[in-house]
Parts: C-alpha cells; structure tokens; sequence
C-alpha cells in the first residue's frame, strides 16, 4: 500500500502564492480527505502532487520517492491516477474507449481486458452501454466512466477532485459507496471535496484547507463533531 508525503509545499500562480507552507500525509490504504470551500486551494494541491503546477517550494513524495515537479507521465507511472474534477471526458468516443486511454501506459492487452471487466462488474451500466458515447451520457454515468478510466491504470493510489460536484444526490451517494469499496480493494484514496458529511462519513482522516493553509487536521470522527471547524468553515 502507498502514500503520499506533502511537506512545507508553496505553490504559486505568477508571483501570488495559493499555497501556504502546506504539509499532509496520505494515509496507506485509508481514504484521506481534503476540505475547504473553493478557492481554498484545494485543486491547486492537486495540481502540485501531478507537476501540473509544480511547488515553487517543499517536498512531495510517493513511498520516499520525490516526484516534486516531476513531469506529469512519470507521477502516473509512480502509481497515482486522477479523477479530476468535472470528469473530463471525450465526448465523442465510447465508453470503452475511454476506459482503455486509463490505461495507455499498459502494453499487456490481456490485463488491459482482465481490468475493463472488472470496471464493469463495479458499474454494469457501463457494461450495457460500452458502445454508446459518452457525450450522450448523464453526468452519473460519466462520473462512472471517469472512475473506471482512473482505475484502468491499476494505481496505487487514487486522487479524486470533486466527485459530488454536478450530481444528483442519488448519484453521489453512489459514487461514495464506490469510493468506500476502492479503500477497501488496498487501494489508498485522497478525496477533495467540500460535500462535508458525505466525505466524513466515508474518510479515515482529513485536512481541511482554509486559504491556502491547512487549519484543521484529525481522524474523520474528530473533524466531525470539532463545532469550531465545522461553523468557521462550512456552515
């Protein structure tokens, strides 16, 4: 099981830092949840950990293995795939095809199939519809298409961004249930979102993120029922 190490990272747009002296680990195996509201700096951390915006300052690290700034194809090769947030799909290609460009870092057709069996036995409305494109798809399906893409490359470990953002509530309870099952399959999760109750009912541990800082960390129970943290920052 992985983790990932984020020590005293500042990450910059221009000159203006979004993140503050950030730190967090996540946790092998467990699902690890970042909060805040948006502009907290949430999705610029994620941007951070896959080079896409690389720290001007800290550490990241994959099992000891620094991939700080590293160039995005060699972060997924390290073992982390990305949902990212909105889903992110080519519309105009079928469901099966994008579940296979999850895994364009696999040479072996067999396990490419074996994988994209398992996919659909997680979601057999895809498996109904592996030939129907997935621009003509509800925003639930391609949020199961997008799961299944990030699954198809057999990573370590999961980053999600904003699973709930656009769904109907049946559709993200769903997506969690999902998420739970990832954990529980010894594939280790950050999820970052700002859907509070649904995060912590599912995460072991979390951050919440607050202008650029971590302000508040502890067991997913602790965060919970912390009244100061919950009234400052959701409500």
């Amino acid at each position: 099981m992985s983790s990932i190490k984020i020590e005293n990272v500042y990450t910059a747009y221009d000159k203006a830092d979004v993140l503050l002296d950030v730190s967090l680990e996540v946790v092998p195996g467990k699902i690890t949840c970042l909060l805040g509201s948006n502009g907290a700096g949430k999705s610029t951390l994620i941007r951070s950990i896959l080079g896409l915006t690389p720290p001007r300052a800290g550490r990241i690290t994959v099992d000891g293995q620094d991939i700080t700034g590293a160039p995005t194809h060699k972060v997924i090769a390290a073992g982390i795939a990305c949902i990212p947030e909105g889903r992110r799909m080519f519309p105009k290609l079928t469901v099966t095809e994008n579940l296979r460009l999850g895994a364009f870092q696999v040479a072996d057709e067999a396990l490419i199939r074996e994988r994209m069996e398992k996919v659909f036995d997680t979601f057999p409305r895809l498996a109904e519809r592996r030939d129907q494109l997935t621009g003509t798809m509800s925003g639930g399906e391609q949020a199961m298409v997008s799961i299944g893409r990030g699954l198809m490359g057999g990573p370590r470990i999961l980053l999600i961004d904003e699973p709930s953002l656009g769904l109907s509530p049946l559709y993200v309870k769903e997506n969690f249930r999902i998420i739970d099952g990832i954990r529980d399959s010894g594939i280790t999760v950050f999820l970052v979102e700002q859907n509070v109750r649904q995060t912590l009912a599912i995460a072991d541990y979390g951050y919440v993120l607050s202008g650029g800082r971590v302000v508040a960390q502890g067991t997913a129970e602790a965060l919970k029922d912390d009244k100061e943290v919950y009234a400052a920052y959701f409500g």
